[in-house]
């Protein structure tokens, strides 16, 4: 008897560990990652939007262009904030475009009890829509979503005003494809059925579903002309699910594919491509001829 409770206990300890472990790095990847990001850079100015659905303030910096010219909204990827969207918000203000950069709640100075990789995320984009609404109501809007910022604007529930135009970049088709791509990538093949002992969580820890958590899904209701662009090195979001988006998404739509990028900024890991590019497209949608 007392060895059959020994192979038992033998055999139920690599699953505690396991169990132990998914908890552990459940925690940190939801964790909020608070910073302060500084004083606004030269042309722009601070600004708190009104308060969420979670009853937090929305942080940001508005960059005034030229009236009549458009605006653009720049959303960030996880775990950083406004800043990582400076390098875009230049060439764009040199070609007179508006823009709000804000820090998705949970990142830099807007508030959240938890990272939630798009559902509560997408509130921030609401409110930051709604308040360049109120705002700049005589400029079409355009928006840039880099990653999670990405998800968290298809992800955008009720009633927001529709933009433009819309450049996705880098976005994860469903949470379930993302966990086991990441584990697979750091850890090994033999590390993605691990899958569920992480998404198990989302509820319990977060409030969220797993199927809350598929952009791939609401894609067809986006609603505004898209640029999808993915890296052909991409391994956390493979090219082969940038297709698969890409498929999903309602016309007007375009694919453009980065080749030799993988998870990365896009726009620093080819400049001048990547400014062409979507000043060509944003020029199309937001400026149209007469």
């Amino acid at each position: 008897m007392g060895g059959r409770r020994r192979l038992a206990l033998l055999l139920l300890l690599p699953l505690a560990l396991l169990a132990l472990a998914a908890g552990l790095a459940g925690e940190r990847l939801s964790r909020p990652v608070p910073g302060r990001v500084g004083a606004p850079p030269p042309g722009a100015s601070a600004v708190l939007l009104p308060p969420t659905d979670q009853g937090q303030p929305v942080s940001g910096w508005l960059m005034r262009g030229r009236p009549g010219a458009g605006v653009v909204l720049l959303l960030h990827g996880l775990r950083s904030d406004r800043r990582q969207m400076l390098g875009r918000a230049a060439f764009l203000q040199r070609l007179g475009y508006s823009l709000l950069l804000i820090d998705l709640p949970g990142h830099g100075e807007s508030p959240a009890e938890h990272l939630s990789f798009g559902v509560k995320e997408s509130e921030g984009v609401r409110a930051a829509l709604a308040w360049l609404a109120r705002e700049l109501p005589a400029e079409r809007v355009g928006v840039i979503g880099v990653s999670l910022g990405a998800a968290s604007l298809v992800l955008a529930r009720g009633p927001r005003p529709a933009p433009a135009a819309v450049v996705l970049e880098s976005m994860y088709p469903a949470i379930e494809e993302a966990v086991a791509d990441r584990l697979r990538l750091h850890l090994g093949d033999w590390a993605a059925p691990l899958a569920p002992l992480l998404l198990w969580q989302l509820p319990l820890r977060l409030g969220v579903s797993a199927e809350q958590l598929r952009p791939i899904e609401r894609l067809p209701e986006l609603g505004a002309p898209l640029l999808l662009a993915a890296g052909s090195m991409d391994r956390h979001t493979p090219l082969a699910a940038a297709v698969r988006l890409f498929a999903a998404a309602h016309e007007p739509k375009e694919l453009w594919v980065l080749e030799g990028a993988g998870h990365v900024d896009l726009h620093r890991f080819n400049p001048r491509a990547y400014e062409t590019k979507v000043a060509a497209f944003l020029a199309r949608h937001l400026r149209p001829p007469d």
